[in-house]
């Protein structure tokens, strides 16, 4: 079966289900009313299923290439990337001045889930330029976001970020790049980078790098790094691409997935480059970038499980096998208890966590537009959660997907196992989640828990009011969010970090089991005597429960997991 963009699951959750109401009923975003929100999510859904989606399996079979250092993309990519750009999609919640929309970023992230869904190899390479947007648009002089912005809003020129060098993984603060004074305002960069998302490609005029690199009077650590812009060619005095920078594409990863998306290995040799931001504050401005992608990724998680759910789906009302005590008989696969199962728990995961994303895309847009702390509070709290369980649910999905195929799952021509291997890599880039879950227990309990228990106390009083329509659906969702603020409270009463380390996976899947009770809840409650309130029932009845082993996990503490000495781990 094609796929297919679920743009009436999109309207129907933000209508009903994340509170998008609240975003077009103010000034900033008044404009992106219900009708709008429907007009674009038809025609973006339209070019995803007809430009992108086929697309997919030829960037698997066709990857990206390196020929006598020239990058060359897959079959169709150019004319994938031309339709998103004259589309206007990079630049959907880019500022208008500079040619952007300026739409609320829960309509972005709706969009990049369903191009992530057609063909997640080509759609990182707008999420990267639209990472690079915001960025400028917060950090960077006028003069450069003059002349990058346009350019990069308008699909003209791409965007990267640079991070990662190869003794420096996860510690960006041990990179050993350099940036160099050349005494004229621009500055030397010199270094190697790794796993650079589109570090280059044949269908833009210019590739922007984003580059984190140390100046001379940079101390150690993530305190002593700043951020330059390092475009592939240097533009001249008319903003044009003129001559070549002094980087590279010096090799492109061999990868499990996403063969249609070049990740490259990128030289600096000297290359000219210009701050961005303040000196030394390059991670500051690099986390504006990296907050936008990361809840970005969480939409290719979901995305993918929006793809792999109906590839499975469409495989299972064919594959005709065997015979069930099931009162219905297609003669398919779908008769059968344990693939009904496994679909059931395909849907309502992939809702729970779409659910998660947009209802953070929301917190977004209410604090750019109103200026709340607590929503910005909201935003912070749900971006690790949104980007874990969504990039989770993606990988779940996709594997249990190919379990639905039986044996054909494991054979390549069905495109099942594509799905599969394309996602892995998102629990792992933007920020392993792990780092989410630490960075949710550490940096976001920071305010001893109150933003996390302000959700909980919402999500109670919701349960309490479906009381009298659903009560046997409301009644656990309460209970659960009541385990979760205890547990909440025992975890900001830990005074070592590692206590908390030790529990915050379990932890933080428990809060998005808690969130997907909660989402489901609201969703049943709109349609009680509808299909809703039947995958409400099943989420509620039987993934819910999840969250209390969960969470004695989390509280389990640290020292168990240092029982086993190093010897006794190696020991058969």
């Amino acid at each position: 079966m094609p796929y297919r963009a679920p743009v009436s699951e999109y309207e129907f959750l933000f209508r009903h289900v994340v509170g998008y109401d609240q975003v077009s009923a103010t000034n900033r975003f008044s404009e992106a009313d219900g009708e709008t929100v429907s007009a674009i999510l038809t025609e973006a859904g339209k070019m995803c299923e007809e430009v992108m989606a086929p697309m997919q399996r030829d960037g698997d079979l066709h990857p990206a290439r390196l020929e006598n250092g020239v990058l060359r993309t897959s079959p169709g990519f150019a004319d994938g990337w031309r339709a998103i750009a004259e589309g206007g999609w990079i630049g959907m919640s880019a500022p208008e001045d500079h040619g952007g929309m300026g739409l609320p970023m829960t309509l972005t992230i709706s969009v990049n889930e369903m191009m992530s869904a057609a063909c997640l190899s080509l759609q990182l390479a707008p999420l990267m330029s639209q990472g690079q947007i915001e960025a400028l648009e917060h950090h960077a002089s006028d003069a450069l976001k003059e002349l990058y912005l346009p350019k990069l809003i308008s699909g003209e020129w791409s965007g990267t970020m640079n991070l990662t060098e190869p003794q420096a993984g996860s510690d960006v603060g041990a990179l050993s790049s350099k940036a160099e004074p050349n005494g004229d305002g621009t500055y030397a960069i010199t270094g190697q980078k790794i796993y650079i998302s589109w570090g280059d490609n044949d269908f833009t005029e210019n590739v922007c790098h984003l580059v984190l690199a140390r100046l001379p009077d940079g101390v150690p650590g993530t305190k002593g790094i700043s951020l330059f812009l390092v475009p592939k060619y240097i533009p001249d005095d008319n903003g044009n691409p003129g001559k070549a920078n002094a980087l590279k594409v010096v090799s492109l990863e061999h990868k499990m997935g996403l063969h249609g998306s070049p990740t490259c290995v990128m030289q600096y040799d000297g290359a000219t480059g210009w701050l961005v931001g303040e000196e030394h504050g390059g991670m500051a401005a690099m986390f504006t970038m990296m907050n936008n992608a990361r809840l970005g990724v969480g939409g290719q998680g979901v995305g993918v499980a929006e793809g792999a759910y109906q590839h499975a789906l469409a495989y299972a009302l064919e594959r005709k096998q065997g015979r069930t005590p099931a009162g219905t008989q297609t003669g398919t696969i779908v008769d059968h208890a344990d693939v009904r199962r496994m679909l059931m728990e395909m849907k309502a995961d992939l809702f729970a966590s779409r659910a998660i994303l947009l209802a953070c895309a929301v917190a977004i847009d209410m604090q750019t537009a109103t200026g709340e702390a607590d929503w910005g509070a909201r935003a912070a709290l749900l971006t690790p959660i949104a980007k874990a369980f969504g990039t989770d649910t993606g990988i779940r999905v996709a594997e249990t997907g190919v379990q639905v195929h039986g044996g054909m799952g494991f054979i390549e021509e069905t495109g099942a196992a594509q799905y599969y291997r394309d996602v892995r890599v998102t629990a792992i880039y933007e920020g392993t989640n792990g780092i989410q879950a630490m960075d949710l227990v550490a940096r976001k309990m920071m305010d001893g828990g109150e933003a996390a228990c302000r959700l909980l106390e919402e999500i109670q009083k919701q349960a309490e009011r479906a009381r009298c329509t659903l009560p046997e659906l409301a009644e656990p969702v309460w209970q659960a969010a009541e385990t979760m603020r205890e547990a909440t409270e025992w975890l900001v009463s830990q005074s070592d970090m590692n206590n908390r380390f030790a529990g915050a996976v379990p932890y933080l899947r428990a809060f998005a089991r808690v969130l997907g009770g909660h989402f489901h809840l609201t969703a049943a409650v709109a349609d009680k005597d509808g299909p809703r309130a039947a995958l409400a029932r099943f989420y509620i009845e039987r993934l819910l429960p999840e969250h209390s082993a969960l969470l004695a996990h989390a509280q389990a503490g640290a020292e168990g997991l240092y029982a086993l000495g190093i010897d006794d781990l190696a020991r058969g």
